[in-house]
């Protein structure tokens, strides 16, 4: 294996972005606080990128093994986050809601498979599922599903995403846009970006 368990994604890693989160000025209109909130997701997606691309070259033994890897990120960025500025902790709240689903489509993708759906369909039957019923449920597997997609070579249709109101489904689709950047081009976010 190339990069060895545990190392695709550190929480000394996730605290090193939480720590220059802590300490900038944060401003919901400002391009700096924008350009943060996507270089933090960006990082984390990036690992999981690299877990994917090293999953398809064969550098795990079974899924399982990359299944565990893909709970290591998943346990350091979802964990709870001790910050005590609102903007910041909503801020983050967005980055690990947009993190579920591009962790999520890369576990399904690689237990079960890309869905036989468009990223399309599914993109507009979770849109359909959040706003007509509340079904986050419903809405959230259809946005897994949409990943599978994106993870097998399907790119997002930004003309989609653009057109679904902001929610859950969007911040989901924020974590499908990343991940789909990092499969195309897995480099490293530098933390003095």
């Amino acid at each position: 294996m190339s990069t060895p368990p545990g190392e695709y994604y550190t929480e000394e890693r996730w605290n090193n972005w939480l720590d220059r989160l802590r300490e900038e000025d944060i401003d919901p209109e400002s391009d700096d606080s924008a350009r943060l909130f996507f270089n933090l997701l960006d990082d984390a997606t990036i690992a999981v990128a690299k877990i994917l691309r090293d999953y398809e070259d064969g550098e795990f033994d079974d899924a399982d093994a990359v299944t565990a890897e893909l709970g290591r990120v998943r346990e350091i960025v979802l964990s709870e986050v001790d910050i005590d500025d609102e903007e910041k902790l909503t801020l983050v709240d967005g980055i690990q809601t947009s993190l579920v689903c591009a962790l999520y489509s890369a576990e399904e993708y690689i237990l079960g498979g890309p869905s036989e759906g468009t990223v399309e369909d599914h993109l507009r039957a979770a849109a359909a599922a959040e706003s007509e019923s509340e079904d986050l449920e419903t809405a959230l597997a259809h946005c897994v599903q949409a990943g599978t997609r994106i993870i097998d070579g399907e790119e997002l249709p930004m003309s989609v995403a653009e057109e679904i109101e902001y929610g859950l489904v969007a911040d989901w689709i924020n974590g499908l846009d990343s991940l789909g950047h990092a499969l195309a081009d897995p480099s490293v976010v530098e933390e003095d970006e």
